[in-house]
């Protein structure tokens, strides 16, 4: 992907940037998102994720917000979390 200049970015650095991913209701897996989560943002607060389960509970929706600080921050998140063996999708 070209890199897109400052100027032209729809995104001001830094900001909060929302991320929703979705997995199977199982034990850990908030605590894995988390965990990736502080590894592209130190400052990030696993208490501030929004918890969201599937009308039958076999699935957990997720929103963590980042503080995001460039284009391949956010792309690298988004590698990790869609490459996480718990992660069925991300948005």
């Amino acid at each position: 992907m070209p890199d897109i200049p400052p100027e032209e970015s729809l995104i001001v650095y830094p900001s909060a940037f929302p991320i929703k991913v979705m997995g199977a209701q199982v034990e850990g897996f908030v605590e894995a998102i988390a965990a990736v989560a502080l590894q592209f943002d130190p400052d990030f607060d696993a208490a501030t994720i929004e918890r969201r389960p599937s009308s039958a509970g076999r699935y957990l929706g997720l929103t963590i917000t980042i503080t995001a600080t460039s284009r391949e921050q956010l792309d690298e998140l988004y590698r990790t979390l869609s490459t996480h063996p718990m992660v069925k999708v991300v948005l």
